[in-house]
């Protein structure tokens, strides 16, 4: 008996205000439902939403096999770009498209080689049939590159506005790398899309009880790795609503550096600054789900 193999797909859209272009992409993915989105997690603060589609996919992906989760998220970008103007959009959350970022896992018996080439052949699509530059990260790109390597070339963690916020799209049609797909040229109304496949990653955010954006990047730094900190863990401050700035870790090996860690160091450092911790939130709630239920999700 042949085992299931599943997949998963996150996608990171900027926007999370505008309730009709939300519900366009969602329509657009329910066209295939073998492909379900199994998590959604908004927030307003940041005008960003995250989607998790879970489904089965082949033994070898291919081009000419039609592939449930690599269709419905293709469904999904196009939706959004066609409901969503990034030169309109703004938030406290970095982001260089309308479509920022999609992260291609493995789950169950899948390999990260199956979820890599799925991730090549969403991206050519993409940039392909939306004419939009797409950047490839992680197992998908030929050499393995990371995706902050990605983000810091195109000025991913660079507030281009005086209150801390990304405000619009690129002030320039012209990219400091040149795309694995789709045109040499940006539109402002869509920015890029990067695409990559990893194994599971999870995003974990601590708020702190302040408006001292420095105090909360010195935090951040000491957490990351980068930053002589956490190994596996990348952070950085991000402000979160009045008088909350959230430390946003994105954890590259959980089962190694956890939320629970992460937690501690955070509430140390803070203690350092003289800050108070809040409630602490995963930013990604699909990282709570086991294989069984995501089983049984799909049918």
């Amino acid at each position: 008996m042949l085992k299931m193999m599943l997949a998963c797909c996150k996608v990171y859209i900027s926007e999370s205000r505008n309730r009709s272009a939300l519900e366009s992409i969602e329509q657009a993915a329910k066209l295939f439902p073998r492909a379900p989105i199994i998590n959604k997690f908004e927030d307003v603060a940041y005008n960003r939403v995250g989607y998790t589609l879970v489904s089965e996919i082949a033994p070898v992906p291919s081009s000419s096999e039609p592939c449930h989760l690599r269709s419905a998220v293709f469904a999904m970008v196009k939706a959004a770009f066609d409901n969503i103007d990034f030169e309109m959009h703004c938030g406290t959350h970095p982001r260089l498209g309308i479509v920022d970022h999609i992260c291609c896992h493995p789950l169950a018996n899948a390999t990260l080689d199956q979820a890599a080439e799925s991730a090549r052949l969403l991206a050519t699509d993409v940039g392909s049939n939306l004419q939009v530059p797409v950047f490839l990260y992680g197992a998908a790109h030929e050499e393995g590159r990371p995706l902050d390597s990605i983000r810091r070339a195109l000025g991913y963690f660079k507030p281009n506005s005086g209150t801390n916020q990304w405000v619009g799209g690129p002030k320039s049609n012209s990219l400091t790398l040149n795309p694995d797909s789709g045109p040499s040229q940006v539109s402002p109304s869509k920015g890029v899309v990067v695409i990559g496949a990893t194994k599971w990653v999870d995003n974990y955010n601590v708020p702190l009880l302040t408006s001292n954006i420095d105090a909360v990047r010195r935090i951040a730094k000491r957490v990351s790795g980068r930053g002589g900190g956490l190994p596996t863990v990348q952070a950085m401050a991000l402000e979160h609503g009045e008088g909350v700035i959230e430390v946003a870790c994105n954890l590259l090996d959980p089962s190694r550096i956890g939320g629970d860690k992460v937690q501690q160091e955070v509430e140390s450092l803070a203690r350092e600054e003289g800050i108070s911790v809040g409630f602490p939130h995963s930013a990604d709630h699909s990282n709570e789900l086991g294989s069984t239920e995501v089983f049984q999700m799909i049918g």
